[in-house]
């Protein structure tokens, strides 16, 4: 590792775009810490961002570039969610992690991240009933814990207009372990293709957090019901990736205060608590979880009472928050112990240099929604700008 401490000052080496300085010394989210079996040389992680670049599900060269802007000696990233089978989309060219072609792929891409010194993950997803019967193979229904819809729109694989989410199929009870071993075969690629280890998608309204929400999960199986069975799907997914990868190379992203893609839980406190308990016996990588402020929109936060502390207090390991934070935030969060790492999206999306940004208390470039979900693999991708090297102003 290129960061170490030395009489209580923290050392990098030159060139790691985290040289050692006297406001390193004063933002905890500079600091080294260690995540599994990973050593990082610092605390900003780039969050899982879909891009919309990867055409035809096939990760792209430009990736390439756009990914090793954003690494740094020690930094972690996650890659945007990444499809496990071809009936797990539902956005225009998402990336997939489930045939060779894709593995060979992302092979320059995750080499050009480790060229940089980063590390890089690979998070895996199936949107559930989060998409449009034109985005499943012979356009047949989508699967999810529910045979209810998502009220709302989506846009069309074409990527040009939109329509009303399709109404999904209820997976029968003997089906769901054919899913489970979708995320492990599909885990087992990403390792092929050189990755770091995976992140398993459980947040946001999608097919694992379809069976975790209580709003959403109206089964009568072993599946639904009791938190314990609303649990079993993921609990089930990440015992098979464990055995396939080690759990020392797997985290967990969740979000049980959320309601996105019409997925609200009656007591998200107890659930995110069980989650995070349930699963202390893994010894994972890490448990990444959604701030309850988290919007989406371009309204940075939502006015609630509720926090990740139970969350974080249950759960034994490393810790990643995520959810609307700016530098002040992001150093408390470290500060105060409610996080180990802190994972930035719109900031890192439009900041390839983020870590030494904040680090530097530099200003950051304003990011353009606009351009989030284009297919242009340049414009609003690659070419924000670098940090010129100015004098911190704070």
């Amino acid at each position: 590792m290129d960061c170490y401490w030395s009489y209580g000052k923290r050392v990098c080496s030159k060139g790691s775009g985290l040289e050692h300085d006297e406001k390193h010394e004063r933002s905890p989210l500079a600091t080294p810490t260690k995540l599994g079996r990973f050593d990082l040389c610092h605390r900003v992680v780039l969050a899982p961002l879909t891009r919309c670049r990867s055409y035809n599900h096939i990760p792209q060269p430009h990736a390439a570039l756009y990914y090793s802007q954003r690494a740094t000696h020690g930094g972690l990233l996650i890659t945007e969610a990444t499809g496990i089978s071809d009936c797990s989309y539902g956005y225009p060219h998402t990336p997939g992690a489930y045939t060779d072609e894709q593995v060979e792929a992302w092979k320059p891409i995750v080499k050009a991240v480790h060229d940089k010194g980063g590390i890089f993950i690979c998070q895996l997803w199936h949107v559930g009933r989060a998409t449009h019967n034109s985005y499943q193979p012979d356009g047949v229904f989508p699967v999810s814990s529910t045979n209810k819809a998502i009220n709302g729109q989506l846009v069309l694989p074409t990527g040009d207009g939109t329509a009303e989410f399709s109404t999904p199929r209820a997976l029968e009870t003997e089906e769901i372990p054919r899913y489970v071993e979708l995320f492990r075969k599909s885990a087992r690629k990403a390792i092929e293709a050189g990755f770091d280890g995976v992140e398993i998608h459980g947040a946001h309204g999608y097919l694992i957090e379809q069976f975790l929400k209580s709003s959403v999960n109206d089964r009568t199986d072993k599946y639904g019901g009791s938190v314990e069975n609303r649990m079993r799907f993921l609990i089930e997914t990440v015992e098979a990736v464990s055995e396939e990868i080690g759990s020392d190379r797997l985290g967990v992203r969740i979000s049980p205060f959320t309601d996105y893609n019409d997925s609200k839980d009656d007591d998200p406190v107890a659930l995110g608590v069980s989650i995070a308990q349930a699963l202390n016996k893994y010894n994972l990588m890490y448990l990444h979880c959604i701030e309850p402020r988290f919007s989406p929109q371009e309204t940075p936060h939502i006015e609630t009472d509720k926090t990740l502390w139970p969350v974080r207090k249950a759960f034994k390991g490393s810790f990643i928050c995520a959810g609307g934070f700016n530098r002040k935030e992001g150093n408390d969060a470290i500060r105060t112990g409610r996080a180990d790492a802190v994972a930035f999206g719109r900031h890192f999306l439009a900041n390839p240099d983020l870590p030494k940004r904040l680090a530097s208390c530099a200003p950051l470039n304003k990011y353009d929604r606009s351009t989030f979900y284009t297919q242009d693999p340049v414009v609003g991708y690659t070419d924000y700008p670098f940090l010129d090297e100015t004098a911190c102003q704070a």
